[in-house]
């Protein structure tokens, strides 16, 4: 029986699918060619701003570990497109949403430059295909992060600063019918993001504690804390630091790193208005039109 490769080996474990390597086989493992038709069909997805039957449902027998392969070929097109990466995100933070995926961890996807859009600046609907909101606490590192044996004083001393932000997840999977799987491969359901109008360090505010108002044309549609993401955004991020550092990703200098939602998704229409507020934070605004 064949091996996997070290490198999808590492993922599993990584992923906590298993404990030894050296017991996957690569039969275990979908096929290349499916891989790489299916991370086409979501770049194609999103350009065309269009979406598919879940993942989930056309091959049953979808892994995690497959769908984190998918996810590669899928920023692999975008990469070659003209894009450059600028960060990552952890999704699936809270115990909510890992119940209803089945879950007992998060996951992460991959920012790019082409998902970056300034404080309080417009975002054209029709760029997106089934938005949702989310408010968060974004970190931008001002040194490298390399797991594992990363630390949550480690995650403290290689921060620049927290901004308050707005995540836009979207889907290409259709009417969000999605599993982890297709999260997963989706690159998390990441849409595009909205950094908030202060970089804050993190040591003068508590990140546990800090609690989160989330406004929809003028009306409080939300509200949460940082407790949310996994009992604090630095976990998040620890988790992440190490999780990547298993399969020899670095997070960068530079980079800006989405913790997880505060609380619930909230969806979107043409001429919504939103107003993001995290105490000791800062603000974050976003229209659509």
């Amino acid at each position: 029986m064949s091996q996997a490769s070290p490198e999808i080996a590492n993922s599993f474990v990584a992923a906590g699918l298993c404990t030894n390597p050296n017991d996957i086989p690569e039969m275990l493992l979908m096929d290349k060619t499916l891989i790489t038709q299916l991370g086409d069909e979501l770049f194609d997805a999103l350009v065309a701003h269009a979406t598919l039957v879940p993942l989930s449902a056309r091959h049953p027998d979808i892994s995690i570990e497959d769908a984190y392969r998918i996810q590669e070929r899928l920023i692999a097109r975008r990469i070659e497109a003209g894009e450059k990466v600028v960060g990552k995100k952890i999704g699936v933070t809270s115990r909510a949403v890992m119940s209803m995926l089945g879950v007992g961890q998060p996951d992460f996807g991959w920012l790019l430059d082409g998902m970056i859009y300034n404080e309080g600046e417009s975002i054209p609907l029709d760029t997106l295909i089934q938005p949702k909101a989310e408010g968060e606490i974004a970190f931008v590192l001002k040194r490298d992060l390399i797991g594992p044996g990363v630390s949550n004083a480690d995650v403290l001393a290689a921060t620049e600063g927290v901004m308050a932000c707005f995540e836009i997840v979207d889907s290409r999977i259709e009417n969000w019918k999605i599993k982890i799987q297709d999260t997963v491969a989706d690159n998390a359901s990441c849409g595009v993001f909205v950094l908030g109008d202060r970089l804050v360090d993190p040591r003068d505010v508590d990140l546990t504690t800090c609690g989160m108002i989330l406004e929809q044309n003028g009306e409080i549609v939300g509200t949460g804390a940082g407790a949310a993401t996994m009992g604090s955004p630095i976990n998040a991020v620890a988790w992440l630091a190490n999780t990547l550092g298993r399969l020899g990703i670095p997070l960068r200098a530079g980079e800006v790193i989405l913790s997880g939602s505060l609380a619930a998704m909230i969806p979107v229409v043409k001429g919504d208005s939103l107003r993001v507020t995290i105490g000791g934070i800062g603000g974050c605004s976003v229209k659509f039109v």
